[in-house]
């Protein structure tokens, strides 16, 4: 797959790519490389932590615009006891934000697994704790083609371009694995560009004929969708049905001089996703707009309404074994990994999960309280 990054368009209507690289290597492969002159160029911070005056942990973090986080929901909530946040700015894309982690610039960080089982195998010591997003029936990120498109399947989109918002991320991955199973060679994948779109872009640049299909997100596509005169091509949950795709990161130095810190930061997540899990959608609705009003970025409020899931699999964020095992089998195959390169066991852990490690029943609510 060749690679473009798209400027900004501004509405101006013109097209501006660039290309990312004339070196023949996959997007996985640059992003892996970029992250790594990350961490040459800036090791890791001291494992150090500074505390408030309460005495709990502060945990530095990267937030998203116009979204609640679940550790930012945990602390609303009140479900830490030992850790507090404290907001950094903010951040776009998975491997910026597990990068930062690595560095040593923030605490914790989240990605796709994907990007996190790449960074690992490239020397970076960090491990997912929980899972934080992913996909069901309610929630899922889809791939649109504008209504009139010829495009009609996987074939079609030879010499196409695809806008994403990241390269080396969970779009790449899937774009891939879809090619794949519809019958492309290598080859043939080669063929089709991704062009890097910034995602408050994504719908106007397919309308306007900048790219020929576009990586939607749930939110993205729910919008899209009202507005007509776009179709779906596929989406992720025509390829894993219910599947958490991402999750949140610490350093393994930092997990070694803070267990009781990083327990309490789990066990809070893990409770904010499942209170989400299991409230009324409106209920959350309104605590999240609460949240973003009230903690003053200047932050609209606009991809609140559309919001209806988790889209989570795992009670609390528990991390499936083939949630982390398909993208380590998908980069063997690939080539981007050599068989064994990787252990399960270094990738992720749930021990500090109370769904899965015995505090609460998995089926459980919040406070592990039986639902009705």
């Amino acid at each position: 797959m060749s690679q473009h990054v798209l400027s900004d368009p501004a509405h101006r209507g013109r097209r501006t790519p660039a290309p990312r690289t004339a070196a023949p290597r996959t997007a996985l492969a640059l992003a892996a490389a970029a992250l790594l002159a990350g961490l040459a160029a800036c090791a890791p911070a001291s494992a150090g932590t500074t505390t408030d005056e309460t005495g709990a942990t502060v945990l530095r973090y990267q937030g998203s615009v116009g979204q609640v986080g679940y550790p930012e929901l945990a602390e609303d909530l009140g479900y830490f006891e030992d850790v507090t946040l404290e907001w950094i700015g903010d951040v776009t894309g998975g491997p910026a934000s597990i990068q930062a982690t690595a560095t040593g610039e923030t605490d914790f960080g989240g990605a796709f697994n994907g990007a996190i089982v790449k960074l690992r195998s490239s020397g970076a010591r960090i491990t997912s704790v929980i899972g934080y997003y992913g996909s069901d029936d309610k929630t899922y990120g889809g791939y649109y083609v504008p209504e009139d498109s010829p495009i009609q399947g996987a074939h079609d989109l030879l010499g196409k371009k695809i806008g994403i918002n990241t390269l080396g991320a969970q779009s790449e991955f899937v774009i891939r694995e879809w090619l794949t199973r519809e019958g492309l060679t290598k080859d043939e994948i080669a063929q089709v560009e991704l062009t890097v779109v910034p995602p408050i872009n994504a719908e106007q640049v397919l309308r306007e004929g900048q790219v020929d299909v576009s990586a939607l997100s749930f939110v993205q596509k729910d919008v899209a969708e009202a507005r007509g005169g776009l179709r779906s091509l596929f989406s992720e949950k025509d390829l894993f049905g219910e599947f958490t795709y991402g999750s949140l990161v610490f350093r393994d130095e930092f997990v070694e001089e803070n267990p009781e810190a990083v327990a309490d930061f789990v066990q809070g997540v893990a409770r904010a996703i499942r209170w989400a899990q299991v409230s009324p959608v409106e209920e959350v609705r309104e605590r999240y707009t609460r949240i973003i009003t009230e903690r003053g970025r200047d932050e609209t409020t606009d991809l609140i309404p559309v919001w209806k899931s988790t889209g989570i699999a795992g009670p609390g964020g528990v991390i499936a074994e083939e949630e982390i095992s398909t993208w380590v089998d998908w980069l063997v195959r690939e080539g981007e990994l050599k068989e064994g390169q990787v252990a399960l066991d270094d990738l992720y852990t749930n021990e500090f999960n109370p769904y899965d490690n015995g505090t609460y029943e998995p089926g459980s609510g919040p406070d592990g309280e039986p639902l009705s």
